[in-house]
């Protein structure tokens, strides 16, 4: 659902995208049906695999297929956006999220976002 609701302007003006280049998870997000929901719309994935996984895998032999390709370095770039959500969660409602409704969830997100540009 979340992916659904993603867009990327373009620059030079015009509908923005609604496909991303890439997607970066942490290992949470690791599972096959998130894969084949990225590999389906052409996305690529730059998750870690989860030990448990790995291990499923490897007891498979020859049929647990081919290791996920991962970049470690592109991984770098996801704690970035990190840091941003846990600037964000400064704001109170937001790290609790009081509000019932997600149109209020998302003006609260909004308004705590104004707050760290006019910092």
């Amino acid at each position: 659902a979340v992916l659904d609701a993603v867009w990327v302007p373009r620059l030079g003006g015009g509908r923005p995208r609604v496909r991303p280049d890439r997607v970066l998870a942490d290992k949470a997000y690791s599972s096959r049906a998130n894969r084949a929901y990225l590999a389906r719309r052409g996305i690529r994935a730059t998750i870690p695999v989860p030990g448990d996984q790995v291990g499923h895998r490897l007891r498979r032999g020859a049929r647990g297929g081919r290791p996920h390709a991962f970049d470690a370095e592109i991984y770098r770039d996801r704690n970035a956006v990190e840091r941003g959500i846990n600037q964000l969660k400064q704001n109170r409602a937001l790290a609790t999220r009081y509000d019932k409704l997600a149109v209020r969830f998302l003006a609260t997100v909004h308004i705590a976002a104004i707050d760290l540009w006019l910092r």
